[in-house]
């Protein structure tokens, strides 16, 4: 009998998929009729591939949240609902752009190993297809059961996924001469700057999701400093969009101002959540502190000793805050019940 359920959901999955096929079939016929189209490139399969596949993914998990989790809030207080509800349409885009990008990459690497190769409409639908379909899945299952340790996993795989692509499109190959902010210059500035956007979101909502785990370890009496914690990751995300929404060869002052403000507030986000914490936990501390020294070793080397350019640093410094948050969010996984817990507070503002 305990089965039961994981079978349900497992079927509806299964029935998700192929919907999602059949659905990016038919709408990638309805885009490609007519000639024969290339890949990658302009007038490709690629970016209407990505259209469809990422609009199809982000219908899967609206679909799927409704599914499973309608009714989880009904006991929360009207301003929970609604940073649960803006959480939902925060990750709904996340999951488009993961799946559009990750679309758009796949065929910049086929338009490479199949040079020359055309498909007729029907060829590029059931591309298109495919890609729907694994899109709309993993989108799905997201939706069944969404843990704060899932969406560090998103966010790492969607800066990688974006900076990828943004590196095989990028108007200068000579970028990694000077550092990652070249690759958002240019006619392909749109894909690194675009990644940074979304990675921004999907870090603030991180940051909510922080926060609904430390209030269901510590509850409204530490609401206070939980909402510090929250404000703050939300404040990171906003720093890092900013990033892409102001690129360095159009204000350099305002995007410089950006990037020093998101490490700055990633490092005051992450004393704060590791001060909410319970204990704080073992396992965390020897992960920060062996990653500070790292990151000492890594400035000392780069600075003091020029073995390696500023761009390898950066990806550096960003390998390791991803590893740490990472970190965070999987402890924070052990310690937070998984049941949701409503506030007690009547409002936002006031208890």
């Amino acid at each position: 009998m305990a089965q039961e359920p994981e079978m349900t959901r497992e079927t509806r999955a299964i029935w998700a998929t192929l919907i999602c096929f059949v659905i990016g079939a038919a709408l990638g016929t309805l885009v490609l009729w007519g000639s024969p189209r290339p890949i990658a490139g302009d007038g490709s399969v690629g970016l209407p591939a990505a259209f469809v596949a990422g609009g199809i993914a982000a219908a899967s998990f609206v679909v799927s949240t409704f599914l499973h989790r309608r009714g989880q809030n009904h006991e929360m207080p009207r301003w929970q609902i609604i940073i649960s509800a803006s959480s939902a349409v925060a990750l709904t885009l996340a999951f488009a752009g993961v799946t559009a990008l990750g679309v758009l990459l796949a065929s910049e690497v086929l338009g490479v190993g199949l040079q020359g190769l055309e498909l007729p409409a029907f060829g590029g639908a059931l591309v298109i297809a495919v890609a729907s379909a694994i899109g709309g899945r993993l989108a799905f299952d997201a939706g069944i059961g969404l843990r704060t340790t899932d969406l560090a996993t998103l966010l790492f795989s969607y800066l990688a996924i974006g900076t990828l692509f943004a590196m095989l499109t990028a108007a200068d190959p000579h970028w990694w001469e000077l550092n990652f902010s070249q690759l958002g210059i240019g006619d392909g500035a749109w894909a690194f700057n675009g990644t940074l956007v979304v990675a921004g979101i999907l870090t603030a909502t991180v940051g909510m999701y922080i926060g609904r785990d430390l209030h269901r370890i510590r509850g409204d009496a530490w609401f206070g400093r939980i909402a510090a914690v929250s404000l703050l990751w939300v404040g990171t995300g906003v720093a890092l969009a900013g990033v892409g929404l102001f690129p360095v060869e159009q204000i350099v002052v305002v995007h410089n101002i950006a990037a020093a403000s998101t490490l700055v507030l990633f490092v005051a986000a992450g004393v704060a959540t590791t001060v909410a914490m319970p204990g704080p936990p073992r396992p965390l501390l020897v992960v920060t502190v062996g990653i500070a020294l790292l990151l000492v070793v890594a400035f000392v080397l780069a600075d003091g000793f020029k073995l390696y350019s500023l761009t390898v640093l950066e990806a550096i410094v960003i390998g390791l805050g991803l590893l740490w948050l990472t970190t965070l969010v999987r402890i924070l996984a052990v310690l937070a019940p998984e049941m949701s817990r409503p506030s007690a507070r009547g409002s936002l503002l006031h208890a």
